[in-house]
């Protein structure tokens, strides 16, 4: 069952390098509004999930970093919004982040080199949203879509060596949208047998 207070993985935007001043620099894309994304599929049915354009209004935004692949083998935090290295722009259907690397480190030399050959070029990022009874998403079993309403904290954002929805980034969605798929089906399954039961009634 799907457990508000995890913390959840998205992929969804581009990253691209710059070199200003001789200041290693990196932008992205980690989140996009209003852009249906397809989390999980059962029985050919696509299950789907938006980021509302109000999502991040009450978010904790106060301090999250930039990384990559969300930590997993490298702890290296390249830049982080607590000390300034790391900036962000809402806008209304994006929102887009500024890293400002070290050019004395090797480790972030190796990242902005892999952005600039665009061997890395997606991002991804981390996040915990309010439960549902406080507003913090909507499900329309008719579009089989979840909403993303209220982000309560958001973690990282991330350069990704592959962007795809694996196991560890869908974990949660996955177990939300499980939940959904059985409750639909079941629900298909009573009317079913009430017709049928109707059915046998007048005959």
């Amino acid at each position: 069952m799907y457990k508000p207070n995890e913390r959840e993985y998205r992929s969804l935007g581009a990253f691209e390098a710059s070199e200003d001043s001789d200041v290693l620099v990196i932008r992205g894309t980690p989140i996009v509004f209003n852009s249906p994304t397809v989390l999980w599929v059962e029985d050919e049915i696509e299950y789907k999930e938006v980021i509302d354009p109000h999502a991040l209004d009450e978010c904790d935004m106060s301090d999250f970093i930039l990384n990559r692949n969300h930590g997993i083998n490298d702890g290296t935090v390249y830049a982080r919004t607590r000390n300034g290295s790391l900036a962000y722009e809402i806008l209304p259907d994006r929102m887009d982040i500024k890293g400002t690397l070290d050019n004395n480190d090797e480790r972030h030399c190796n990242l902005y080199r892999d952005v600039q050959k665009k061997l890395v070029d997606k991002m991804s990022f981390s996040f915990v949203c309010f439960p549902v009874d406080q507003g913090g998403y909507i499900y329309d079993p008719a579009t089989h879509t979840r909403t993303i309403k209220r982000i309560k904290k958001l973690y990282d954002v991330s350069a990704v060596d592959f962007p795809a929805y694996n196991d560890t980034s869908i974990t949660t969605a996955r177990s939300f949208f499980e939940e959904e798929h059985r409750k639909e089906f079941k629900a298909l399954e009573q009317r079913r047998r009430r017709q049928e039961l109707i059915i046998k009634t007048f005959i």
